[in-house]
């Protein structure tokens, strides 16, 4: 079985507010817990007009408290932004406070531009800290070692899981060589996808936290009940990437009805290039997409992304995920027992 999940970054919409956004949040997460969904990430970016989950944990904790019984947590904290003791004792209390349903996934990028950088304070030096900042923060989430000066409270002993994201060849090897889980970035950045995985699984040591790889895929949804509605829906996305890569990041645009009439054709080839792994139409259209990303890069989990205006629509087409997602593991079971 695949299992599936959400990543938001709990899109601040043209014409909306950040108060309502984090609303959306809560409601689709939700959603997504009733429709089966497993997990529910939301990630670290800041001086970001049209994302509104800066404040990761916090968020997290917002939506933690408004389920349930899905898992929540970060996809991911960037890092090196943080002190890993902080982080280890905000992740700690949430896994206190939300016993066996929170996870931690660690980024190494700023999430950010290096103005916005130095303004977080982060470590602006050439020395890459990050494996062993990395292995500091888990070691404040074990068991205590003997003599240990330094403790997460709350935090110690919580082993909130770990989890490597990264849009490169370097998160996949640090990943491998710590034996945890990793997640691609494929969903922006899809140029070192089968690049990386291979990396991850040939290179994969096992640990304490994990025996065996275990490789999640983010994919972009943008389905509808018709192949025209889903084309339109997935304009916001499309407008919202090509103003990024000029240096206008906003709002997430209202979704257009001629992409090519606002963005120039070099810049849309790229960012469709960005967005190439993604599934989009009516469920067939999404089903036929997934089954071909499933061939291709076997994933054990597939992380859903879909920045869409219209919440109804973005209601719409997790459900579509959701639905196919299902029609596609009971298919695989029913291969299974008949072989």
């Amino acid at each position: 079985m695949i299992r599936y999940s959400v990543l938001d970054l709990s899109p601040i919409c043209e014409g909306g507010s950040a108060a309502q956004s984090l609303a959306n949040t809560l409601d689709l997460a939700r959603h997504a817990e009733g429709l089966g969904f497993y997990r529910y990430w939301l990630a670290e970016h800041h001086n970001m007009p049209g994302i509104a989950s800066a404040a990761t944990s916090v968020v997290i904790g917002h939506v933690a408290e408004g389920t349930k019984t899905i898992r929540v947590g970060a996809g991911g904290i960037m890092l090196p932004n943080h002190a890993p003791l902080i982080i280890a004792e905000q992740f700690g209390t949430l896994a206190t406070l939300y016993p066996g349903r929170v996870d931690l996934g660690l980024g190494r990028a700023p999430g950010t531009d290096g103005t916005t950088a130095f303004a977080l304070r982060r470590n602006m030096g050439v020395e890459d800290n990050f494996p062993r900042d990395v292995v500091e923060l888990m070691g404040y989430l074990g068991d205590p070692g003997p003599g240990q000066p330094v403790h997460a409270i709350p935090g110690e002993g919580t082993k909130v899981p770990v989890f490597m994201l990264g849009s490169s060849l370097y998160g996949a090897e640090l990943a491998a060589q710590l034996g945890l889980p990793y997640a691609f970035a494929s969903h922006f950045a899809p140029s070192a996808l089968e690049q990386a995985t291979r990396v991850y699984r040939d290179h994969f040591r096992p640990s304490a936290a994990l025996d065996k790889p275990y490789f999640i895929l983010a994919v972009n949804v943008f389905g509808a009940d018709d192949a025209a509605t889903a084309a339109h829906i997935k304009t916001s996305m499309q407008l919202g990437f090509a103003r990024l890569r000029s240096g206008q990041p906003g709002p997430l645009p209202r979704p257009v009805d001629n992409i090519a009439d606002l963005v120039d054709p070099a810049m849309l080839r790229m960012v469709n290039h960005a967005l190439s792994v993604s599934v989009q139409g009516t469920p067939e259209n999404v089903r036929d997409g997934l089954r071909a990303l499933i061939a291709r890069h076997a994933p054990d989990e597939i992380i859903f992304n879909g920045q869409i205006h219209d919440h109804a629509a973005r209601r719409r087409s997790f459900e579509i995920a959701a639905q196919v997602m299902d029609e596609i593991n009971s298919k695989h079971e029913d291969e299974s027992i008949k072989g």
